[in-house]
């Protein structure tokens, strides 16, 4: 099942997203399906003209992020591979959803995409077990983590690099059915192909990544963990086009911008 988020105009809707042939349909949901059962009202849009997808999910309070999460990319910025999971937050203030622009800030001329699986969190989640994890797991969506790579070593820590308004696009819907084992997560800029990596490379997989952050925090619906990108980052600049996609989900794609 895809669970999408999108509007017409109007006030943000829920809906199911359905495949018929080359067409895209959103089967209308009368509700969050965070807090409710799925229940389809019968309404059907079909995707295209006047209908605008939204970030899938607004996190309630946080997004828990996860650094130097691949071999390869820990090694090519230059340190070394974390011997526990690699934390920071980004706030929900980051988040935009697809073809929603990356505005660069003032402060920053050296920003980066990273392409990441994205894991939803279902219900409140303190404590659980590796083997308990996938029970509190809604689903899983694309997720960019951009990054001011100058803020980045010039601070120290990562609160201003990674958390700048528009560093965290997500979409384009939240996939319940995607098993994250092994699947592939790359990245293109204005076509290219800059990364191409696969989830069995992460050295913290899915369900140990959720149960690690559950003892530190409660974890909350609607919560999101981004769980690292692989090698092949770089920079972006105003007037490109990035799209990141994880194998089977879909590509998230947005423009980038500096207001002159």
């Amino acid at each position: 099942m895809r669970i999408a988020r999108f509007t017409t105009g109007d006030d943000p809707r829920f809906a199911l997203v359905q495949q018929e042939g080359d067409k895209t349909f959103l089967a209308v949901l009368g509700g969050d399906p965070l807090y409710m059962p799925a229940m389809p009202t019968g309404e059907r849009v079909e995707l295209g003209d006047g209908v605008r997808l939204l970030a899938p999910v607004i996190p309630r309070s946080k997004v828990v992020a996860v650094g130097k999460n691949y071999v390869d990319h820990a090694k090519e910025m230059g340190g070394e591979v974390p011997s526990s999971p690699l934390l920071f937050f980004k706030p929900n203030t980051s988040v935009v959803g697809p073809d929603d622009p990356v505005v660069l800030p003032d402060f920053t001329q050296e920003v980066s995409y990273e392409a990441e699986l994205a894991v939803v969190i279902s219900k409140v989640c303190k404590d659980v077990t590796p083997e308990n994890a996938r029970s509190y797991i809604l689903g899983y969506t694309v997720a960019n983590d951009v990054t001011a790579r100058d803020a980045q070593r010039v601070d120290g820590q990562w609160a201003r690099a990674k958390g700048f308004d528009t560093s965290c696009p997500l979409g384009p819907w939240i996939d319940t059915d995607l098993n994250p084992e092994d699947v592939g997560v790359r990245s293109r800029v204005n076509g290219e192909l800059r990364q191409d990596g696969r989830t069995r490379d992460m050295v913290f997989d899915v369900p140990f990544l959720v149960s690690y952050i559950s003892e530190a925090m409660t974890l909350l619906p609607g919560d999101v963990i981004l769980t690292g990108t692989p090698a092949g980052v770089g920079r972006i600049d105003h007037g490109d086009r990035v799209e990141c996609e994880v194998e089977g989900l879909g590509v998230l794609a947005n423009p980038v911008m500096r207001r002159r």
